[in-house]
């Protein structure tokens, strides 16, 4: 990764905010997810404005031009519409005429399936410059009546611009997958028909959340051992690990049950809350900022998301 770049809304709303909106509390949200804060988007705010800025912020962290760009990949489960695709829109308002664009829709799986992509394009030597990026307005898409959802989400986006590593380091392994027999476990409107078929003008995310957290606890366990196997790698040597940002209790169990010291793993759930396909770039670049991320340093980025879907990619840092 040439850059990271990062975009969070200026509204914050607390937990303490939240007390006012609901039957909840601080207490009740921080045991049970760890948020304390999250940003949400003014009303009418698009993703693909969100995209755009952490886009922005990302070409000057890597010092690239747009201009440069081959490839601009969007992942997001907020767009702004059926479709022309937010990636081709960040492309017209970057100014990268010709750059092959589209979204990637796997839930907050998003960012890694994209990065999956980026790295196999620039691996057969099809691309040398891809944009990728996880931008989400979910804020539109919360009942604030559902102390079960609405307390967890957040706004924001993260990109990241993919260029060839230096040999020995870059992608090392991979481990993606989906079950769709978890197909409703995280849904947003009706959940046979779909929200578009249903005609759902309002839908609402809504989970299972104790088969949820069975889940991810459990499939991060298994990314971080077969992408440390397939790279030769054991998992005390993992110096870095940016999870999903779900919920804190999920990635403290999974931390402990892997063997990473909690302060070998990058967590800002409490700022942001739970911004799906935007978490991992978000955690990434405070961990960059912050001075935890150095060359030769072997990094762990892993999510999983509705669908059921997961994703994880190990790399050694250039």
């Amino acid at each position: 990764m040439a850059g990271v770049g990062v975009y969070a809304p200026e509204k914050v709303l607390t937990n303490f905010d939240l007390e006012k909106m609901m039957d909840t509390s601080d207490k009740w949200i921080t045991e049970r997810t760890g948020i304390h804060r999250r940003h949400i988007a003014e009303p009418g705010t698009t993703t693909f404005d969100l995209a755009t800025k952490a886009s922005r912020a990302a070409l000057d962290a890597a010092g690239v031009s747009a201009k440069d760009l081959d490839m601009i990949l969007v992942g997001t489960s907020t767009p702004d519409g059926p479709f022309p695709s937010i990636a081709c829109r960040i492309q017209n308002e970057l100014d990268a005429p010709g750059a092959v664009a589209w979204d990637t829709l796997a839930a907050c799986t998003s960012f890694v399936y994209a990065l999956s992509i980026a790295d196999s394009f620039i691996a057969t030597e099809r691309a040398e410059t891809v944009l990728v990026v996880g931008a989400e307005v979910l804020s539109r898409m919360l009942n604030f009546s559902d102390r079960g959802t609405a307390v967890i989400f957040g706004d924001g986006a993260g990109a990241a611009v993919v260029q060839a590593a230096p040999k020995g380091a870059g992608f090392l392994s991979w481990c993606l997958g989906s079950d769709g027999r978890g197909y409703a476990q995280v849904t947003a409107g009706n959940i046979e028909k779909g929200a578009y078929a249903a005609k759902d003008a309002a839908p609402f995310i809504d989970m299972v959340g104790p088969d949820v957290f069975k889940f991810a606890v459990d499939i991060f366990i298994r990314q971080a051992t077969e992408v440390c196997n397939a790279a030769g790698v054991g998992l005390d040597e993992i110096d870095l690990w940016v999870p999903h940002q779900a919920n804190f209790r999920i990635i403290d169990a999974a931390a402990r049950r892997i063997g990473l010291p909690i302060e070998r793993v990058a967590v800002n759930i409490d700022e942001y809350g739970n911004t799906s396909s935007a978490s991992i770039p978000l955690a990434l670049e405070e961990a960059i900022r912050e001075g935890r991320v150095k060359s030769g340093d072997h990094v762990l980025l892993a999510g999983f998301g509705s669908g059921l879907t997961w994703g994880a990619t190990l790399l050694k840092w250039a």
